[in-house]
């Protein structure tokens, strides 16, 4: 076994989930992912942790989901019961195959959906944690030889995780104090209402309010959004390729859409329920050991000269004390490149130019 894939197993359950002596942890373990579970429940096996592990396989879920109708059961108690009675929460990816649900109708995808969102709110409970284990599917899919695949996933997962945490801590810090944030580039001209926000420094750690290893971006719930915004970056939703979505928002809400690609994903992701029209996430990408678009949003949203923005949920960790932010059944992110011709500002100050922070080098204040 590659000693890398233990280095992530020990990163994932000491730095990210936090597992303590006792702790009921429950492992989603893809198809492919087997490796990594063993080199997973063999560090949970050292710190005196309990091991349930689940099979997660896109091949199953997709024959499950084309047998049934639409009338799914909500929220099925013997899943739910898993869920709620364990700590830790840790999902295992690496599948076999990327495009394995894209024959599931929508409209049963977002039934189904629909159906588990107190499932999905127990899991929110727990110290949950996503990551991926390099696959071979995952290599073809991003364009790459499957060797230099798994260079790239470790180079962004084995990393100073703290001294990343100090340097995104700036953007958090300006975020927390500020009041509106605006994105200009081309096609793009979109206003954001940040105040009384709390951004997280999503360092790939619970400690940090952050839940992907690997990580590295800060993100905030904008309580409002005015504009209109284009989604460069190309990716994979639910199976299909989409590419350069545009939305157009007022008063909060997406009025009007369109897709070079992939439009129909779209439009059944919006009509999923009234909260998948709004926004629930602006996200700022700084993790340069992710270099490259793989077409995996796990690793592309957090790559340096990036934003992203999700449609639906809105995370809790970034809301007042008793305020209840947007409510879905998804949240679906979608990418902006930022690296040439943009600005990112705060409160009418420049915070990010063509993909460079205001205190790294290279930065241009004249513009």
């Amino acid at each position: 076994m590659d000693p890398r894939v233990h280095e992530h197993a020990e990163i994932l359950v000491d730095w990210s989930a936090r597992v303590e002596p006792g702790d009921n942890v429950l492992v989603s373990v893809a198809e492919d992912a087997h490796d990594l579970a063993v080199a997973v429940a063999e560090a949970l096996g050292e710190r005196g942790a309990n091991l349930v592990a689940t099979y997660d396989s896109s091949e199953l879920s997709r024959a499950y989901l084309r047998a049934h109708d639409d009338a799914f059961e909500k929220n099925p108690a013997h899943e739910l019961a898993l869920i709620e009675n364990a700590d830790v929460y840790l999902r295992l990816g690496g599948g076999r195959n990327t495009a394995a649900s894209v024959d599931v109708p929508g409209e049963r995808r977002g039934a189904y959906r629909r159906s588990r969102t107190a499932i999905r709110e127990a899991r929110m409970n727990t110290d949950w944690v996503s990551t991926i284990h390099p696959t071979r599917s995952l290599a073809q899919q991003a364009g790459m030889s499957y060797e230099a695949y798994r260079d790239f996933v470790y180079k962004a997962i084995l990393r100073d995780w703290e001294s990343l945490a100090n340097e995104m801590a700036q953007l958090k810090t300006i975020l927390d104090k500020g009041s509106e944030a605006h994105i200009k580039k081309t096609e793009t001209d979109l206003w954001f209402d940040i105040s009384d926000r709390t951004a997280v420094n999503s360092a790939a750690s619970v400690d940090y309010d952050s839940h992907n290893l690997p990580s590295g971006e800060v993100f905030t719930a904008p309580a409002d959004v005015e504009g209109t915004v284009l989604f460069d970056v190309p990716m994979t939703v639910d199976g299909t390729r989409i590419r350069d979505v545009r939305l157009t928002f007022e008063s909060g809400e997406v009025v009007d859409y369109a897709a070079e690609q992939g439009e129909q994903v779209i439009r059944e992701i919006l009509e999923t329920d009234a909260g998948a029209k709004r926004l629930g996430e602006l996200g700022v990408g700084m993790n340069r050991g992710i270099d490259r678009i793989t077409d995996n949003i796990l690793f592309d949203e957090k790559m340096g000269e990036t934003v992203h923005l999700a449609v639906g949920r809105a995370y809790d960790a970034c809301l007042p004390a008793g305020e209840t932010g947007n409510q879905s059944a998804v949240h679906t992110d979608l990418i902006t490149d930022m690296s040439s011709e943009s600005t990112l500002s705060v409160d009418g100050e420049a915070i990010q130019r063509n993909g460079t922070f205001r205190w790294e080098d290279g930065f241009d204040d004249e513009l």
